[in-house]
């Protein structure tokens, strides 16, 4: 299994999101805008794996509040020169670096590696493999400098709040058309 730590939208920002990329395709046809269906905030990847139940116990035996979260503004990995990944931007307090310390902890301990930089987003479109660090001899890419200097002109964008009440184990099934994510288990966190 393809399996992935993440944060789901509460509803009014998925819709506001939806709205946002409905307004910039027709503007950007060539660009590859990821299905609407998928939007969450990735805590860790985990990658095929077979330690399916050692992860659920695992992740259930994180105990971490409830905490606030803005989507607001935009961006793009790994820098607006080289664009691959544009993205809306993550704001929370240290809750948000702490629950995905917490889940990195307990999953290393299961042999998975370790990561020290958590930079929270919410990927909106790719381009390629949307790999985040720029190579040797890469080119910027023409479809997403149509969208850079779009979004350039913009004043920052605001998504809305939202309280993080849990968060999921997902499986991620690669399809022909795009990744295709569901819910293994849920986990709550702690009402203050």
């Amino acid at each position: 299994m393809r399996l992935f730590v993440g944060l789901d939208l509460d509803d009014a920002i998925r819709k506001r999101l939806v709205e946002y990329v409905r307004r910039l395709k027709p503007q950007v046809p060539d660009v590859r805008f990821v299905s609407t269906a998928t939007y969450h905030v990735t805590l860790k990847f985990l990658g095929e794996t077979h330690k399916l139940e050692e992860i659920r116990q695992a992740l259930g035996k994180i105990e971490m509040p409830q905490f606030q979260l803005s989507v607001r503004g935009t961006g793009y990995f790994p820098d607006e020169r080289h664009p691959r990944v544009f993205w809306a931007g993550i704001e929370a307090g240290d809750e948000l670096r702490e629950l995905a310390t917490a889940v990195s902890w307990m999953v290393a301990e299961l042999g998975f590696e370790q990561e020290n930089s958590f930079k929270p987003h919410l990927t909106l479109a790719r381009s390629g493999s949307g790999r985040p660090q720029p190579r040797s001899g890469d080119k910027a890419n023409p479809r997403f400098q149509r969208l850079r200097e779009l979004t350039a002109t913009e004043p920052q964008v605001e998504f809305g709040t939202m309280t993080a009440r849990e968060f999921f184990l997902y499986e991620s099934k690669l399809t022909p058309l795009g990744a295709q994510y569901s819910k293994v288990e849920r986990y709550e966190l702690l009402a203050r």
